[in-house]
């Protein structure tokens, strides 16, 4: 069975970890120091949160990291049962480390945790902070309550530049000597939004699937609404065009494509378009607001449709000449 590239090639030393410069830093000091406090690591998914800590864990025990790090999914892990029974006979388990060493618990999606589930563990922080150590995963760190919060050292994670995407990318494109085009590459750094995990994966599946790496072949894979069609759209919306523009956009719907997918393309691809800056502006604002309804529930071809003609007003006024067709010169005023 083939491994997934995503661990394949997952970092094993705190050096090999891509972006979030400031908090790999920082914890490649715990590492020197020796001494790790407990942490809670927030930011969007496939930033390489539980990536780091795992890290760092193998930086600090050593081959101890094999028995002495406990690594949970709160997701599915999420009652008190959990905190009473898993963390606490762990953090009471008698360990040979290494000197000025503690276990590690490692929790990821920590905010999924239900209220009764934290407040058991931040009663097991205290107890066992001599012998353990937490580290917690979450993507909104808000969502971890207060108590927990002030015993932890919180580090900020944040979405990788697409610069870091694809010099990653292509170190594995070369390891696995995928065949692959430039729009392909770029197709899948669009898609993954920063997400190191998600273009790894779609990497994986594009070449597994199709045998070349290709801009039409990642948005199979994807199954995410075509930018190059968007774009198309937009054009059309700047030329006032809104039959050509609402074809487009139904075309997608028709296809079975999420009106939010769609709305949320149509922003990244705006950020991006060619245009003049006012009405770039007056676009994006014009989409936020499309975007605030789909996610309040309001999601139907009727608001796209609304969207599309908002769009069309919101275009500059084509200037027209003074030859053939254009405005007539102004009358001379009588005297």
């Amino acid at each position: 069975m083939t491994q997934p590239w995503v661990e394949k090639y997952r970092p094993r030393e705190l050096i090999d970890v891509v972006g979030n410069e400031a908090a790999v830093e920082r914890l490649r000091a715990i590492a020197r120091d020796g001494s790790m406090p407990n942490l809670i690591l927030a930011g969007p998914p496939g930033t390489g949160k539980t990536t780091s800590v795992l890290c760092l864990a193998n930086t600090l025990l050593g081959d101890a990291a094999k028995t002495a790090v406990l690594e949970l999914n709160a997701s599915d892990d999420r009652g008190i049962d959990v905190v009473r029974n898993k963390i606490k006979m762990f953090a009471t388990q008698k360990m040979i480390l290494p000197s000025g060493r503690h276990k590690i618990v490692i929790m990821d999606e920590a905010d999924a945790l239900t209220e009764n589930a934290q407040q058991a563990l931040r009663r097991t922080m205290e107890l066992h902070s001599s012998t353990t150590r937490f580290a917690l995963a979450c993507n909104a760190s808000t969502k971890i309550i207060e108590p927990i919060q002030s015993r932890c050292a919180v580090l900020r994670f944040t979405r990788l530049s697409d610069k870091q995407v694809t010099a990653r990318l292509k170190h594995i494109i070369e390891e696995e000597k995928v065949d692959y085009v430039d729009s392909g590459l770029e197709a899948l750094v669009f898609s993954a939004e920063g997400d190191m995990r998600n273009a790894i994966n779609n990497l994986q599946s594009t070449w597994s699937g199709f045998s070349m790496v290709n801009n039409e072949n990642v948005f199979k894979v994807c199954d995410q609404p075509h930018p190059q069609r968007i774009k198309d759209a937009i054009d059309a919306c700047t030329e006032r065009d809104w039959d050509t523009a609402y074809k487009i956009l139904e075309g997608m719907w028709r296809a079975g494509y999420a009106g939010i997918d769609i709305i949320a393309t149509m922003f990244r691809v705006l950020k991006t378009h060619d245009m003049n800056e006012q009405t770039r502006l007056e676009y994006l604002k014009t989409v936020g607001i499309t975007h605030m309804r789909f996610a309040d529930g309001v999601s139907s071809l009727v608001q796209i449709g609304g969207l599309l003609a908002r769009l069309c007003l919101a275009a500059p006024a084509k200037q027209q000449g003074g030859g053939p067709g254009g405005p007539q010169a102004a009358p001379k005023a009588r005297p």
